[in-house]
Order: structure tokens, then C-alpha cells, then sequence
């Protein structure tokens, strides 16, 4: 059974993402600490619901939903990973910028170099920053 799970698993991420990257690796690691750092600056602030958090889980299957999209559009486009990365980029900046709000909350000192690597990476997932009903802040 596990052999037949690690293939599915497998296919599955080969088929949505076009295979595992770096870009998807860090993408993976800010998901999860923007859920993290909003499941703690909602409990700082005594803020923390579970239906909040299950919102957040919604957002986070989302942005992988996304990400998937991007990579179909790829194939069909015969572009690599160009659209993949272009839309993971917009969430690794999506998700950094949510961070550091969540850090502020908390009252986190946040470095001037993330900062500047929020912009940097604005620039990399293009200039569309319509973020829906929020910056996907706190989880």
C-alpha cells in the first residue's frame, strides 16, 4: 500500500506542478509559516477561531490550486515553467509579505533586507497584485 501511495503522491506532483522545484520548495516552507505566525499572532491577540483557521487552510490549497493552473497552461503553451513560476513567485511574495505582518502583530522587529526582498520578489510574480478579499494575512 505505501508503494502504490509514493506513486500516486508522486504522478500527482509530476502531473499538477510539472515536478518538484526549488521555487515550489520555499513556496511550500512560507505557506506554512504564514500559518504558523497567524495561528500565533491570533493567539497573541486573542484573536485565534477555528473557522478562521480552516479559512486559511482554504487559501493555502488555493494558492497550490494556482500554482497547478500555472503549470497546465505551461503545457498547453509550451512555455517550461514560466507561468508555474511566475504565478509561485506572486505567492512567495504573497506569503513573505503575510509573514512580517503576522511578525508585526506580534511585535517582531522585522530586517530591512526582508523588506527589500518583499520587492524584489513583487517584481518577479508580476505587477497584478489583486490579492482577492486580502493579503491572506494570519491563518
Amino acid at each position: 500500500m505505501g508503494k502504490w501511495a509514493l506513486a500516486v503522491g508522486s504522478w500527482s506532483v509530476s502531473y499538477l506542478f510539472g515536478g518538484w522545484s526549488a521555487v515550489l520548495g520555499v513556496l511550500l516552507v512560507f505557506v506554512i509559516f504564514d500559518y504558523l505566525t497567524g495561528v500565533a499572532a491570533g493567539w497573541m491577540s486573542g484573536e485565534l477561531r477555528s473557522k478562521i483557521g480552516m479559512f486559511g487552510i482554504a487559501r493555502k490549497v488555493f494558492i497550490f490550486a494556482m500554482v497547478a493552473v500555472g503549470h497546465l497552461v505551461d503545457g498547453i503553451l509550451g512555455d517550461g515553467h514560466l507561468f508555474r513560476d511566475t504565478v509561485a513567485f506572486f505567492y512567495i511574495a504573497n506569503e513573505l509579505l503575510s509573514i512580517t505582518e503576522n511578525g508585526g502583530k506580534m511585535g517582531a522587529p522585522i530586517p530591512s533586507v526582508i523588506k527589500q526582498a518583499i520587492e524584489v520578489l513583487k517584481g518577479k510574480g508580476g505587477n497584478d497584485n489583486d490579492k482577492g478579499a486580502g493579503t491572506g494575512a494570519s491563518a
